[in-house]
């Protein structure tokens, strides 16, 4: 065997060490910029190091990354709160990437690991400063005979597009969709108002999504979603409410972050109740929360079993995040396979993505009929009017 000089060995180890930081290759930097944040994702070739560094004087954030930018790719267009994005080349080597913003916000940042779908992925979230956030007011501020809140969250969306069926369809396309008609329907409900926690193609945090719903006071969050699974043979709709053990599990966080918080239960603050109290108040909330979204859930399922086929007869429960708000009634609507071909099409079409949102609202309009919240329009319809004509799942877009 023979052996190199030990100049040339220390030249050639230093090499070897140095290629892996500049063989990384960034082949794309994508931005999706919605209203009250903006993700940045940057593809690269294999794992990077990264540092991320918020400036003020002018406002903008700071990313090195140890890795190069691949011929071709370029930097996006300023949207959002980031005004423009500048790219160059350290003497490093590494790449740094500067993005200039419009106002002062935070930032944070994590490296994601390949999936089958992409590969390695950095990726920065710029968002509202906590100051500037909308802040959770108490029940009591609300007027009377005031409006139903429905929080329609369209699942996936910007970076993220959920499943896609065998001929491209993308999730997040069809469930944003599906949540613009079923908005336009509970507009047009005498009594009731929706809010979208997303309305365009861009990416909401699982928590931010629960937070724009509290922030808006909603009565009851519905999440859609469109399922997938490998047997594509597979087909119909389910609806999903949050499990105990989520509910156990959210409880602990709130009870750990609670000193530290200033959000509401039920118009209740937490932060100056001693444990005992904090934890009964909670469960209380969370009792009846969990309760109401099993009606509620009960209803939306009967009414998509009249338009189509359901996957399971009973509301199934589970730990996603988005259904953990211990004071708001919340569901998540699968409603359909779109890994089936036949429902894969049938979902890209309007006249059926009519039939699921119509099956939806009407879901919602007899429960909150049959249990309506005392001090709201609903309420005073039930009592005192002849209610609404009940309209019909059947593709009727309601507007």
């Amino acid at each position: 065997m023979r052996f190199l000089p030990p100049r040339l060995s220390t030249l050639l180890l230093t090499i070897v060490w140095a290629l892996p930081a500049h063989a990384i290759e960034v082949h794309a930097v994508r931005l999706w910029a919605g209203p009250d944040s903006t993700r940045v994702v940057l593809d690269l070739s294999g794992s990077a190091q990264h540092s991320l560094l918020v400036l003020k004087n002018p406002d903008r954030v700071v990313l090195d990354v140890s890795a190069r930018l691949a011929s071709g790719s370029r930097a996006p267009p300023g949207a959002g709160a980031i005004k423009q994005v500048r790219m160059g080349r350290r003497p490093s080597g590494d790449l740094r990437i500067v993005f200039d913003l419009s106002r002062p916000i935070r930032a944070k940042s994590f490296l994601a690991a390949p999936n089958d779908r992409y590969g390695y992925r950095l990726v920065i979230d710029f968002g509202s400063l906590a100051g500037e956030e909308t802040p959770v007011k108490a029940e009591h501020a609300r007027p009377q005979a005031r409006d139903l809140i429905i929080a329609i969250d369209a699942g996936h969306g910007g970076e993220d597009p959920g499943a896609i069926g065998k001929n491209g369809t993308r999730e997040k396309d069809v469930v944003l969709a599906i949540a613009r008609v079923l908005a336009q329907r509970v507009n047009t409900e005498p009594g009731m108002k929706a809010v979208l926690t997303r309305n365009g193609d861009y990416f909401v945090p699982l928590r931010d999504r629960m937070r724009r719903a509290r922030a808006q006071q909603a009565d009851l969050f519905v999440s859609i979603h469109a399922d997938s699974i490998r047997d594509r043979s597979v087909d119909g709709s389910s609806v999903y409410i949050l499990s105990q053990r989520g509910a156990t599990d959210e409880a602990a966080r709130w009870l750990a972050e609670r000193e530290n918080a200033s959000d509401l239960i039920g118009g209740v603050s937490l932060e100056d109740k001693d444990d005992v109290l904090a934890s009964v108040l909670l469960d209380l909330s969370q009792s009846a929360s969990l309760s109401a979204s099993q009606a509620a859930a009960e209803h939306v399922l009967h009414q998509l079993n009249l338009v189509g086929e359901i996957r399971k007869p009973l509301v199934q429960q589970a730990r996603f995040v988005v259904l953990k708000s211990p004071d708001i009634p919340s569901m998540l609507v699968e409603t359909a396979y779109i890994s089936n071909p036949q429902e894969e099409q049938r979902l890209r079409g309007a006249a059926h993505q009519a039939k699921l949102a119509a099956a939806i609202h009407q879901g919602l309009r007899e429960y909150f009929y049959s249990d309506p919240p005392a001090g709201t329009r609903i309420a005073q319809l039930a009592a005192g009017t002849p209610r609404p004509a009940l309209a019909t799942a059947t593709g009727d877009s309601g507007g």
